[in-house]
């Protein structure tokens, strides 16, 4: 695989999301407020930094980005 076929895995933990907003604001782009907790617009997309400073950002640690695989996370690091 190129690295311009390179795909992220995003996902929110609806356990963990407050809806505070942060991932939003931070790549409007990737995400939305739904009932006031934050959906992924999209499960699979290509690599944005905006996607890391969403998961860096998140106070909860509730935005998750990972490669397609599932085989290493990407943000927020462990």
């Amino acid at each position: 695989m190129s690295a311009t076929d390179e795909q992220w895995r995003v996902h929110v933990d609806p356990t963990r999301c407050i809806g505070s907003g942060i991932c939003a604001g931070t790549a409007p782009r990737h995400f939305v407020l739904v009932d006031g907790l934050a959906r992924p617009l999209a499960e699979r997309v290509a690599p944005d930094d905006a996607l890391v400073d969403a998961a860096d950002s998140c106070p909860m640690e509730a935005v998750i980005v990972s490669e397609a695989d599932g085989l290493r996370r990407i943000a927020p690091e462990t």
